[in-house]
């Protein structure tokens, strides 16, 4: 198959084609799930959705895993009835794909999978600019809606960097901006504080909340993006890593990611993000 497979057709699979059909950016994508019933009827429901939100994408299902092979873009979500792919199993299926030929970028999208990216990475020989994780972007959308409530209106003009490595993240609060201003000259130290220690609390993100940037970011990877991406990519020496899993902003394109892009941090902020990631 061409276009996108979704692997897995659980709470966070289903979010992702639902929201990744809603934006008609791509032609194809395929839920697949051994749970065929289940995996049947959620690609159903989305497609007839498509007239009413006016946009043409064909969304199938399919129950051999390995149909995924031939797919541009491979998203691991959560099976039904066994959960997220991760650990020995996600491994397992990786290593599947690989064998079976598979060219196709992999998107990580379960909260759960930082350790299988690495793992591919080192085990598998799976090239890190493959890959990107992209549960740890939907923090990016809490710290922005946080900062938001803080000057008392939306995060829609807040620009910030998350570093670091799930469960703990660190936030570049030294560049982050709203609005063109500096937030630091626009909200209290100790509240910056607050947000940055809150985050924690907001771990794992709901299915909805990792869909939003998992389908931006699977869109560039079909097509390529101008704008950089801030999401969990395997590290070629930033921060001290070679191997290792972070976050960064990325520029991604077509079915891969092009560069890791070091952003604007004070010499504390590197130090704290190089202690989160360690190896």
């Amino acid at each position: 198959m061409s276009g996108v497979a979704i692997l897995g057709a659980g709470e966070l699979g289903g979010a992702i084609a639902h929201a990744l059909a809603s934006r008609g950016r791509v032609r194809t994508i395929t839920l697949v799930d051994d749970a065929a019933g289940v995996a049947a009827g959620k690609a159903l429901d989305i497609q007839q959705a498509g007239p009413i939100d006016r946009v043409d994408v064909h969304v199938g299902a399919a129950t051999d895993l390995l149909s995924a092979a031939g797919a541009s873009v491979i998203v691991l979500a959560d099976a039904v009835g066994s959960g997220e792919w991760k650990d020995d199993r996600g491994l397992a299926l990786v290593d599947r794909l690989v064998r079976a030929g598979s060219a196709a970028a992999f998107v990580f999208a379960g909260p759960n999978q930082t350790t299988l990216m690495r793992t591919a990475s080192r085990e598998l020989g799976v090239a890190g600019d493959r890959m990107v994780g992209t549960a740890a972007s939907a923090v990016v959308g809490t710290v922005r809606a946080l900062v938001g409530l803080e000057v008392g209106g939306g995060g829609t003009g807040v620009s910030v960097t998350v570093g670091g490595r799930p469960p703990t993240f660190v936030v570049a609060w030294s560049s982050a901006t709203i609005s063109g201003s500096l937030v630091t000259d626009r909200v209290p130290a100790h509240r910056l504080l607050a947000v940055a220690q809150s985050l924690r609390r907001f771990w794992p993100p709901s299915a909805r909340a990792i869909a939003a940037p998992t389908t931006r970011i699977v869109e560039a990877l079909v097509g390529g993006s101008r704008d950089l991406h801030q999401a969990m990519t395997i590290l070629d020496g930033e921060f001290g890593s070679r191997g290792g899993v972070g976050m960064m902003p990325l520029s991604i394109g077509p079915g891969r990611v092009l560069a890791r892009v070091m952003p604007s941090l004070s010499p504390q902020e590197r130090t704290e993000i190089e202690n989160r990631i360690g190896d």
